[in-house]
Formats: structure tokens, sequence, C-alpha cells
């Protein structure tokens, strides 16, 4: 198999952590690849300085390519800097403190080729600072592959995250990449693959471990629950393809997340309230999704 695959890492702020995200796709079982990171800190502050001593570790690595943007462009900009730089015939993406586990690559691609998919995605592994599972996202729930009823799973559940995605590069360039908005940037890009008539397959496996910690990222704090309310205003524009049981799902799984955003945040406050408002939309969902998170925790441990 002679198929290239670019690994784009943008990293900002996380240097610490870096150094684990890339030697996570060093490890790879599958060998022919490009690991492209994106510097996207500050020139001048202290961040772009540690991460360029970060980095010196590879500077004799003929695989990793280092690119140092000359302001902060944020997330989507930086990881269109990277499709644009990849020269391989598929992509991935990986956060600079997640890791993909030694068969990830090898698997999607494998399951991109068999069946001619110009982009899949899996499930992903939640851990906390100490390793331990707190949360297993999948996406079972998926009857169809029809682009309609995608389009309904998306608004309902979310095909993300960014981690678990491969693209055919050609496929990726053709939608346009990221969308440079303020919420939701891994969301609008599976929609608009979604909506461009992307061939989309999903594989019911786990080989990206996604972190949740103290650090700055741009899914904790009073930043996610901002966005939380953005998105959610933007989903209603779609509510006329969706069931009323299934646009009471959405209304019960936005405030579900914004009492787990509440609560990672510290504000105990904003978490009852909308842990109250789940529960007042739908006692029902409220008892089977708890019941299915604690499900799942306790099979894939």
């Amino acid at each position: 198999m002679n198929y290239k695959v670019s690994i784009i890492i943008p990293t900002y702020k996380r240097s610490e952590y870096l150094i684990r995200s890339i030697e996570s796709v060093i490890n790879q079982t599958y060998s022919n690849i490009e690991i492209i990171v994106i510097d996207d800190n500050d020139p001048q502050s202290e961040f772009r300085n540690a991460t360029e001593i970060k980095m010196q570790k590879y500077s004799d690595n003929e695989k990793i390519i280092y690119l140092k943007n000359k302001k902060n462009l944020g997330g989507a900009i930086a990881r269109n800097a990277g499709i644009y730089e990849s020269t391989g015939d598929y992509i991935t993406f990986l956060d600079d403190d997640d890791i993909y586990l030694p068969d990830k690559i090898a698997i999607q691609l494998n399951y991109m080729l068999e069946y001619g998919y110009e982009l899949t995605f899996t499930d992903v592994r939640i851990h906390d600072i100490e390793d331990r599972l707190i949360d297993y996202r999948e996406h079972k729930y998926i009857k169809s592959f029809n682009h309609e009823e995608l389009l309904k799973n998306h608004i309902m559940h979310h095909l993300t995250p960014t981690g678990t995605y491969m693209f055919k590069r050609d496929s990726i360039i053709k939608i346009g990449g990221f969308d440079d908005v303020s919420v939701g940037q891994e969301f609008m890009l599976m929609l608009k693959a979604i909506e461009s008539g992307v061939k989309i397959g999903y594989i019911p496996v786990a080989n990206v471990i996604q972190y949740v910690h103290k650090g700055e990222r741009i899914s904790t704090g009073q930043n996610k629950l901002n966005k939380e309310i953005e998105l959610y205003n933007y989903k209603k524009k779609h509510f006329n393809k969706l069931t009323n049981r299934q646009k009471r799902y959405v209304k019960f799984r936005h405030h579900a997340v914004m009492a787990f955003a509440g609560k990672r945040s510290g504000n105990i406050i904003t978490s009852a309230y909308n842990l109250l408002l789940a529960f007042c939309v739908s006692p029902v969902f409220s008892i089977k999704e708890l019941f299915h998170h604690f499900y799942k925790i306790k099979k894939n441990r």
C-alpha cells in the first residue's frame, strides 16, 4: 500500500502535551505518513519559544513538517494551512493534547480503500488527566448512511470530533476545508461534507483518546457555554427536517451539554439549572442517556 497519510496537528499554548501527541503518530503501525505541526502561537510569546524548544527534538525527522504562523490564526485557519501544505492522499487531524492509538491510521485507511469512502469517522474515548475513561462517544444509532439521515443524525448527535476524521485530500479541498466560524468548526465541516454529497462511512471503533484537563482548551469554560448556545440557535434553522421527538431530543441534548460544561468550568449554578431544564424537556431522555453513559464506560474500560 503506497498511499500517504498527512496528519495535521495545530498547536496553541500546550507545548507540554505536544510531544505525547506527535509520538502517538510516529508510533502508528502504518508508516507512510507525514506529520504537519502548525504552530499558532504568537511569534513573540513564551508559548512560541516553548514550542520551538520542544520541536528541536524532530529537527532531523524528514516525516515532520514544522510550520510557524506569523500571527495567531485560530484553529480553523491553522488546520487549513496544514491541509494545503500536505502532500498526502488522505488527511487526518489531531489536537495537540490528544493521542492516536497505534492502529488508528491503518484501520481507517484500509476501510476507506475497501469501500471507496471519501470521509470516515469513528468513536472516541474521553479520558481525564489521570488517563481514566470518563466518556465513550459512539454512533451506533445511525441506521442509514444516506445524506438525509446523516444530516438528521448530525444535527441531533454531532458526528464528531475532528480527531476521528479521515478525509481524501481532494474531497476536503473540494468542500473548502474548515470555515472560519466562531462556533462548531468541526460540526460545520461535517455538515458541509454531508450537504456536498461526500461519500461518508463510519467505523465503530475508538482509536483516538481525547483528554479533558484544566488547560486552555476550546471545549471548556465560559467559551464552551457561549458557543453551545450559539450552535443550538444555528441548529434551529434545520428543525424543519426533524420530527417533534427529534427536535425535543436536540433541545434536551443542548441543556445536558450545558450542564456538563458548566460543571467542568466550575459554574455550578449554570450546571444545575441546565440539568433541571434537560429533565423537564424529557425525563425519559434524561434517564436513558444517564444509564447509557455509565454502561458505555463500564463496557469500554
